[in-house]
């Protein structure tokens, strides 16, 4: 038998040699060193085999003898080990969480990062731990539903859904790779309760919109998300395309901003006309910032830019409520009000950005009505200036 010490102890010898430690167990002793423990059996039929059971000391002397006697339980059934592992990593090749993995590497690079994180932070949090190592073409809907049923008991709802969603994607890319005989995740349609549709709080009232606008300029946080605040409503892109925005994407002289395809929902590249209060904007913030990667770097570290909720929470302290309104809220601001003054609904839906259903036309049509865009951007960023001043407050409107 074997002991700690001993091993320990033993040196290396020019050629390879053995330390038993009974039923078929040794320790390998390289000449390089290394100590490999290795169990010598005889397969259901009377073959010799042996069964590599790790390395020492990653593997102790106790956990091996326990890995041995699993081994010689398995034999005593008329399993061979040696078979059941090579079986065990071809299901693990298979398992669900394989199989998504592969999924999300082959078609997150499509998507805009926010979404792809999104995505994969919901699978490892809610599918993986309970369907992860299951092979992918043995779960069925019943254990599906369980899943989602969890995420639902929680009052996440929509994320209950969009994980459904995501699952059904996982298991036809299974079915197309052969891992998979069928999608259940269809079998399970009506088995949740619908999904209420979450609408962004916002402000179209115009007199709230002064007071808001105002509330901002006196705003008494820090300067960078003061800055942050003012231009939301004068670009009206979404929260992730503003607070990662880089000093590299403008060109001020030419009062453009180019969001980089990889940093948008539709993963197209979108061009934001500046007005010339944006670019005042700018011109107050650059002498803090512009030296950084970023327009709004996060005060922690200049090598990120703000968090995500730092915004809301800057609404928050000028005392709005999130019923009130949100940073995504200045889209469906400026999509009302400029639908209601008359401006081409085509020039606002490629404003805002929402995802061409052709990717071959999307990536040709980013500049799709530039010049009537910039005008509106000019005429929109015009119409919240008479908005801030209260005696303007219910009569300006925006010249189409």
């Amino acid at each position: 038998m074997l002991t700690e010490a001993a091993i320990k102890a033993a040196k290396p010898r020019p050629k390879p040699y053995r330390m038993t430690d009974g039923h078929g167990l040794y320790l390998l002793v390289r000449p390089d060193g290394a100590r490999w423990w290795r169990l010598d059996y005889r397969r259901p039929g009377g073959a010799r085999n042996t069964l590599s059971l790790g390395v020492y000391p990653e593997i102790s002397l106790k956990k091996v003898r326990d890995r041995r006697d699993e081994a010689r339980r398995l034999l005593k059934d008329g399993i061979d080990p040696g078979a059941k592992r090579q079986a065990d990593k071809v299901a693990l090749a298979d398992s669900f969480e394989v199989v998504a993995r592969e999924w999300f590497a082959k078609f997150s690079p499509r998507w805009a990062p926010t979404h792809s994180s999104k995505i994969i932070t919901r699978l490892e949090k809610d599918i993986f731990p309970w369907l992860g190592s299951r092979p992918v073409s043995a779960i069925t809907a019943p254990e599906l539903l369980t899943c989602l049923r969890r995420i639902e008991a929680r009052g996440a709802l929509d994320t209950a859904h969009r994980a459904h969603q995501n699952c059904g994607q996982i298991f036809r890319y299974a079915v197309a790779t052969g891992r998979a005989e069928r999608d259940p995740s269809g079998d399970l349609r009506g088995a949740l309760p619908p999904a209420t549709h979450v609408h962004y709080a916002s402000i179209t009232e115009p007199e709230k919109i002064g007071a808001l606008l105002r509330a901002i300029d006196g705003y008494d946080g820090t300067f960078v998300s003061r800055c942050a605040l003012r231009l939301a409503p004068l670009v009206f892109v979404r929260p992730g395309e503003l607070r990662a925005a880089k000093w590299t994407e403008f060109d001020l002289d030419k009062a453009e901003w180019r969001i980089p395809a990889e940093r948008m929902k539709a993963r197209v590249l979108h061009i934001v006309p500046l007005s010339t209060q944006a670019i005042e904007v700018l011109h107050d913030l650059k002498p803090l910032t512009g030296r950084s990667e970023y327009l709004f770097p996060s005060v922690r570290t200049r090598s990120k830019p703000i968090s995500d909720n730092t915004l809301n929470a800057a609404l928050r302290r000028l005392g709005y409520t999130t019923d009130e309104v949100t940073t995504h809220g200045f889209r469906s601001m400026a999509s009302t009000l400029l639908n209601e003054q008359g401006w081409s609904r085509d020039a606002i839906e490629r404003q805002l950005a929402h995802g061409e259903r052709n990717e071959v036309r999307a990536a040709y049509n980013y500049a799709q009505y530039l010049p009537e865009r910039r005008k509106m951007m000019q005429a929109w960023a015009d119409y919240l200036d008479t908005l801030r001043q209260p005696a303007g407050a219910s009569s300006g409107k925006v010249a189409a």
